[in-house]
């Protein structure tokens, strides 16, 4: 049997130490992981049902003043919020977005939008547009092209919408460079924020599913309403996870239609020798 040990024994001592060394190694690793300076003010929080203002003006790849209110009113949106001269997440998010958007059935322009915002204040209309050019091309619709968005503007319009979104990011003025998180939105075609689909790889899965939920259904094919019935999105993760109780219910439908079929052709055909014979008298 066990004893209580206290602590002034032996055996009590190593483990109380033991204790107490593993407590401060983790202190120390977790306070020598947790972000500091500049990155501590980074962060991309959710405000899921937040409606994105209209009336933001920003320039378009042409130069040509627009209203975020100008995209919404038909089709979802995916929202990405980079700047055209990072050397180094905006490429890989915007890249990621791009393997996924060709592995759907869907086409920009045509069943969804897709708005691109430079957090940089100082970046400019041609810039967007070399930029736009290049994964244009990459993603080989040229029908595309009206509905694929790279726009420019002042910090004012920069800092309403990325606060209304979460988006928190710092300008880090010793390497030129801006610290932000990567991620993408999804919104209502009334800008509503629908969904967060965070990293720098997109599940094609989990953005067809986001696409056709914040579309109401509208886009899509029945598969789709079957696997937002069967999958869930959870907002801890920004994915869409499988949700056994609703499977379990739907294989429960499956099996009593399956049951009812069979009863049915079972009866009629018990019914159709009877008939016969009754015919024949």
């Amino acid at each position: 049997m066990w004893r209580r040990l206290s602590p002034s024994h032996p055996v009590g001592c190593y483990l109380f130490f033991a204790l107490f060394l593993a407590v401060s190694v983790r202190a120390h690793h977790e306070a020598q992981h947790r972000p500091s300076g500049i990155l501590a003010t980074v962060a991309f929080e959710q405000r899921l049902e937040a409606l994105i203002p209209s009336d933001l003006s920003f320039r378009d790849e042409a130069g040509q003043t627009v209203r975020l209110g100008d995209y919404f009113g038909h089709k979802p949106l995916i929202l990405t919020l980079n700047y055209y001269e990072c050397p180094m997440l905006c490429p890989l998010v915007l890249e990621g977005l791009l393997r996924s958007l060709r592995v759907l059935s869907f086409t920009i322009g045509e069943h969804f939008e897709v708005v691109t915002v430079s957090i940089a204040p100082g970046e400019t209309a041609a810039l967007a547009a070399t930029t736009k050019a290049r994964y244009m091309r990459d993603y080989g619709r040229p029908e595309a092209a009206r509905g694929w968005h790279f726009l420019t503007g002042d910090e004012e319009a920069i800092q309403r919408l990325t606060e209304v979104v979460g988006f928190r990011y710092a300008y880090d003025a010793a390497k030129a460079q801006y610290a932000h998180a990567a991620g993408i939105m999804v919104l209502t075609p009334q800008g509503k924020i629908a969904r967060y689909l965070y990293g720098l790889e997109f599940s094609p899965r989990d953005l067809r599913l986001a696409l056709v939920e914040a579309a109401a259904n509208t886009i899509g094919s029945p598969v789709d309403q079957l696997l937002l019935f069967c999958y869930q999105y959870d907002p801890a993760t920004s994915r869409y996870t499988l949700v056994v109780r609703r499977v379990v219910q739907l294989a429960s439908l499956v099996t009593m239609f399956g049951l009812a079929g069979f009863m049915v052709a079972m009866f009629r055909r018990e019914r159709a020798p009877r008939a016969r014979t009754e015919a024949r008298r």
